[in-house]
């Protein structure tokens, strides 16, 4: 793209974006197209104050219900790509309801980019009145993921810069953004949104596909490039490149977000005839020097926000580990089947932590769980940051380890505290004869720990461990907990946030 070409699309996707139309109706024709093109459009965009996009509707669809919205279909005899030699189709999501921001559409051949037109009799709008040029709330992929002749969805980007993946076999559940700013601070956080997108036509022998998106807000602009395989794990290299118009002091890098209603560990507090409802059970952190640490999540009575200090971390991720229909007893929602995401860092990522954001909710529509990783310093102003990682989503982390895992958590009261318990499992552990010696490395951050036992369970060809924390005054208390024989750890490390 020459300089001229660059700014031209820059200032027609800049209108397009503020309410004038879709970048079809705009009069842009197909131009030049490259892995630097929408690098260089967010970094012009960045140079340019935030301009707000147009979320004006007309009022059948500014007052739309979720369900009403979501009777809106699109007709996939008008997939882009439909009936061509790919393996993969595109399908698109009406405005209204929540998703009132328009989003272009372009479509990339032999190194050009052309407008995706939205056109009325792609969807079938019910009762409601077919409108001309509206644009598009956002976008699903579809391809034979599950067996050969059926095209099935395997990812969304619908929202903000929310977007959300499956693997063979599993269901949508938690999902990742594309940037997060802010998230868990006492001012509000703020959310980028998605802009334009880019979808790179397949070749017939690929099992993968090259999506960039243009993502904007007031703080910064940024380009996030993806290409998607999917499979019995789907996967996602990620290219993000962010373009802070202001310093930035709390970005969220590789984000995901989900939710935490209760399990075992917090059941008795709701009134259920489950036995657990969550998205997601655990973050999983590898970190840079190696350690491996399992946090069991939590459905808080206030809002808790946790910090992993690490370097360069080798990956982390939201982890759905209860695996079994039984866990949960729902037949409808079908929690055994929902994705783990892991996110594996590609290069240098210096200091900084994970972060884990813990809000209470009263109800599982509500995403309460957000983890991420924050640099340790701020991105200025005027700067170009870029941060290159793997998307796994996955029923497990694709990490190696012979430590055990941890398979569930419970804690319950007791006269002086509380009692923790955590069973874990591995083939090295199912080896060991029961009479094997073993020992907890336990500690707390507040209040005291005793009480510790180590307990053989053969069942789940694993072990035991449970200790008694006694606060005292304390409100707050991090503990930790290995499961070690000698000074050699046989486990991961177990880590917990109690509040009074």
């Amino acid at each position: 793209m020459n300089r001229r070409t660059l700014l031209g699309s820059a200032a027609a996707l800049l209108a397009t974006s503020r309410g004038v139309g879709t970048a079809a109706a705009a009069g842009l024709e197909p131009t030049p197209f490259d892995a630097q093109t929408v690098r260089n459009l967010a970094r012009a965009m960045a140079a340019g104050p935030y301009k707000a996009p147009d979320t004006q509707l007309p009022t059948p669809l500014a007052k739309l219900d979720y369900p009403t919205w979501r009777s809106i279909r699109f007709d996939p005899n008008q997939a882009l790509w439909r009936g061509q030699p790919t393996p993969f189709q595109a399908q698109f999501f009406h405005r209204g309801f929540l998703y009132g921001p328009s989003v272009d559409v372009f479509e990339v051949a032999d190194g050009r980019a052309t407008p995706v037109a939205y056109r009325p009799d792609m969807f079938d709008t019910g009762a409601l009145p077919r409108l001309p040029d509206l644009g598009f709330a956002g976008l699903r992929l579809h391809t034979p993921i599950n067996r050969p002749d059926a095209f099935d969805e395997c990812a969304v980007f619908l929202g903000a810069s929310y977007f959300r993946a499956v693997a063979r076999a599993q269901g949508y559940g938690l999902s990742a953004r594309g940037l997060a700013l802010n998230t868990g601070e006492p001012g509000g956080e703020e959310f980028p949104a998605f802009r334009a997108f880019w979808l790179e036509r397949p070749s017939p022998s690929t099992r993968s596909m090259v999506l960039s998106t243009l993502i904007d807000s007031p703080s910064a602009a940024a380009a996030l490039r993806i290409t998607l395989r999917p499979g019995d794990a789907t996967v996602m290299d990620c290219e993000l490149t962010l373009f802070p118009r202001v310093d930035i002091e709390r970005p969220g890098i590789a984000t995901a977000t989900s939710m935490f209603f209760f399990d075992p560990s917090n059941r008795a507090a709701h009134d259920d005839w489950r036995l657990a409802a969550h998205d997601s059970d655990g973050l999983q952190i590898l970190t840079g020097a190696g350690e491996a640490l399992w946090r069991p999540l939590a459905n808080p009575r206030t809002l808790q926000v946790s910090a992993f200090a690490d370097v360069s971390p080798r990956g982390f991720g939201l982890m759905q580990r209860a695996r079994r229909l039984e866990d949960y007893q729902d037949l409808e929602a079908r929690y055994d089947r929902r994705p783990s995401l892991w996110v594996e860092p590609i290069g240098d990522w210096g200091e900084g932590a994970v972060q884990l954001v813990e809000i209470p909710t009263k109800s599982e529509v509500n995403d309460n769980i957000v983890a991420f990783w924050r640099p340790r310093q701020k991105l200025l102003a005027k700067t170009e940051h870029s941060f290159t990682y793997r998307l796994h989503w996955c029923n497990e982390a694709p990490v190696r380890s012979d430590l055990a895992r941890i398979v569930v958590t419970r804690t319950g009261a007791t006269p002086s505290g509380r009692v923790f318990v955590a069973e874990m499992a591995s083939d090295r552990l199912r080896a060991l004869p029961p009479d094997t010696k073993l020992d907890i490395r336990a500690s707390a951050s507040q209040g005291t720990v005793q009480n510790t036992i180590v307990t053989p369970y053969p069942e789940i060809g694993g072990w035991r461990m449970s200790f008694e924390l006694v606060p005292g005054d304390a409100k707050l208390s991090d503990l930790r907990a290995t499961l070690v024989q000698g000074d050699i750890p046989l486990s991961e490390t177990w880590t917990f946030r109690w509040t009074a």
